[in-house]
């Protein structure tokens, strides 16, 4: 298809052409020629004459072909996303949907570049809560409150994680929860005769049987850090509180140096005897693997790992329980720590805005709902979209009976240092021997007196 500069360009030769040749006719009567079939002619004063039925002089313009592409950083997803497209494209048959995946640890530099040239996305994955917000201070999304009508199908709880902490602002429309729980390979529990705890004690003799048996209890990774906050708030959040300290830290009236929180590192420091030998050399690869391989009875993680673990051991028989509460816990029952996941939004600098703001738009309905909990194997933000695989029905049932926010990613990720980074540094450094649950509780304190500002008074 031809730019559209060349064909203005070759229009204004047409004209040129016809004026010239105007210019050269005789001051005599032109001769009646036919009208040109794609523009408007004067009609002579007489009765017009009726027009064909069967071929009619104009037909209504056909809409315009169009591509929005959608930047991610969920390479694994990339099947799955354009078979959910493909449904959005039998739908709007004049619009193509490109996903194009990066690598999730380039995925942030890429994409801040990106949303800065002209050959950038049109719509963007959107990482949640203090994640979003140098995008937003950048001015590189379109705010979507008042343009996209299905926010209206989120709870506000959903939408912070997509809301400009500054302005207010929606910029995204939420595609996923995130709930944290513990996989157990049901085939080793039953060889050794185990069930899943309920009590504290029942978790420590599972964990004490599984290595007596020979395998590893606990496949964690603390190599990677940012999987250590997991694995904390996993088995710590009841001993510190969950929902009731974080409306006491966030209205200042608490902090880290709590001594119920720093009772809560402890919990991890505890649990090493458990972990794989050597757990800082143990990276997130390597700890799924031991777990998929039958190496380890037990791995703490996500509900993101449902798709991984369907794709990579289909055969596998996995079931899922809640880390019961530890001794003198604050709250008196075990939770299910948890977040909104990120969302899509529009790129200031697309060029397909309407067309974009209209997909992020159907992304908020019941159908891409349920698309996405199927195809992803995730757990949709959206009531109406039910998770048919098991363990996911599971996590969903966890995260409505005993949700509590995964603290550190949902509330303390909007300055710098991060909370979850400090942490995850300071419970490698306690599982090295060079930190004690305290100095990692200090250390967090002082990171984020940096910038929150009730720590500051």
């Amino acid at each position: 298809m031809l730019h559209k500069t060349v064909w203005r360009v070759l229009i204004v030769m047409v004209v040129i052409a016809a004026l010239v040749g105007c210019a050269q006719q005789p001051t005599a009567a032109p001769k009646t020629q036919a009208p040109a079939p794609t523009q408007a002619q004067a009609q002579p004063t007489q009765a017009p004459q009726a027009q064909p039925t069967e071929a009619p002089p104009t037909e209504a313009p056909k809409a315009e072909k169009v591509t929005i592409t959608v930047w991610s950083w969920r390479t694994e997803d990339e099947k799955a996303y354009n078979e959910i497209f493909a449904v959005y494209e039998k739908e709007h048959p004049n619009v193509t949907v490109e996903f194009v995946p990066f690598v999730a640890t380039d995925y942030n530099n890429i994409l801040a570049t990106g949303l800065t040239g002209d050959n950038g996305p049109d719509v963007v994955q959107l990482r949640a809560y203090g994640g979003l917000q140098p995008l937003v201070e950048a001015g590189q999304l379109v705010p979507l409150d008042g343009k996209v009508k299905t926010l209206s199908n989120f709870t506000p709880d959903i939408l912070k994680g997509a809301t400009g902490i500054k302005d207010g602002h929606i910029y995204g429309v939420p595609f996923g929860i995130q709930a944290v729980a513990a996989f157990y390979n049901k085939d080793i529990f039953e060889e050794l005769g185990l069930s899943e705890p309920t009590t504290w004690d029942e978790f420590m003799n599972v964990l004490k049987a599984l290595k007596d048996g020979g395998y590893i209890p606990l496949a964690v990774p603390a190599k990677d850090t940012w999987m250590l906050p997991i694995v904390h708030d996993a088995v710590g959040a009841p001993r510190y509180g969950g929902p009731e300290f974080e409306k006491k830290v966030l209205a200042g009236e608490t902090n880290f140096l709590d001594p119920n929180y720093v009772a809560s590192i402890q919990l991890v420091k505890d649990l090493q005897p458990y972990m794989p030998d050597n757990v800082v050399g143990v990276s997130y690869q390597d700890a799924r693997t031991l777990f998929i391989n039958g190496m380890a009875g037990i791995f703490i993680g996500g509900s993101f790992e449902v798709g991984y673990w369907r794709d990579q051991a289909p055969d596998m028989n996995i079931g899922v329980f809640r880390v019961p509460p530890a001794p003198n816990s604050v709250h008196n029952g075990p939770l299910t720590p948890g977040w909104m996941d990120g969302s899509y939004g529009v790129s200031a600098n697309s060029d397909a805005k309407e067309e974009a703001i209209k997909l992020v738009e159907w992304m908020g309905t019941p159908e891409f709902g349920q698309l996405f909990t199927e195809k992803i194997k995730q757990l949709s933000p959206l009531p109406q979209a039910k998770p048919k695989d098991p363990l996911l029905q599971q996590f969903a049932k966890f995260y409505a009976e005993t949700p509590t926010p995964y603290l550190m990613l949902v509330d303390f990720r909007y300055g710098e240092p991060q909370g979850h980074r400090v942490l995850g540094t300071g419970l490698q450094k306690m599982l090295l021997g060079e930190m004690t649950p305290e100095q990692v509780a200090q250390s967090v304190q002082e990171g984020l007196a940096q910038w929150f500002e009730p720590f500051k008074k």
